[in-house]
């Protein structure tokens, strides 16, 4: 009997890390949601690209980003953030595209590394707020803080 239950918890346990691993979201499947159009919020904004370039750097950095991986040349940079209390993390892009000379277009990407957890650590809504709050300090013509602003 103790045999069976055994193998039945086995069982249980290797099903459920299997959901879970094929779960995770990685780097790759940021870009591959952008360029399906599939998801992404975009906003255009009064700033150049390089402006807007440094502004959604800062912008990951506030909200506590890993590395950011830059790919400037085709207009986009990805990162992600670790695991904390209430989310296994998110794997997150930013595409910053050129609408004109004054003016760019910026489109965020935030997907949970684990599909099945409820929070996590950035959301689009917060990455364009925090972007909206760093166009002010540049149009003011002052240098990003390291640390986000209230």
């Amino acid at each position: 009997m103790m045999n069976r239950v055994g193998r039945i918890l086995a069982i249980v346990l290797c099903s459920s890390l299997f959901v879970v691993l094929n779960g995770c979201a990685t780097l790759n499947d940021v870009v591959q949601a952008k360029e399906s159009g599939a998801e992404g919020t975009a906003k255009v904004y009064p700033v150049t690209k390089d402006q807007g370039w440094e502004i959604a750097k800062t912008v990951f950095r506030w909200e506590g980003s890993d590395t950011i991986e830059e790919h400037k040349d085709q207009n986009y940079m990805l990162t992600s953030s670790g695991m904390n209390l209430v989310s296994y993390g998110a794997v997150m892009g930013a595409w910053i595209e050129p609408v004109d000379k004054d003016n760019s277009k910026v489109t965020v990407v935030t997907k949970r590394r684990v599909t099945l957890n409820i929070a996590t650590t950035l959301t689009e809504t917060t990455f364009h707020r925090r972007f909206a709050q760093g166009v002010d300090i540049i149009k003011k013509g002052q240098r990003l803080p390291p640390s986000p602003p209230d």
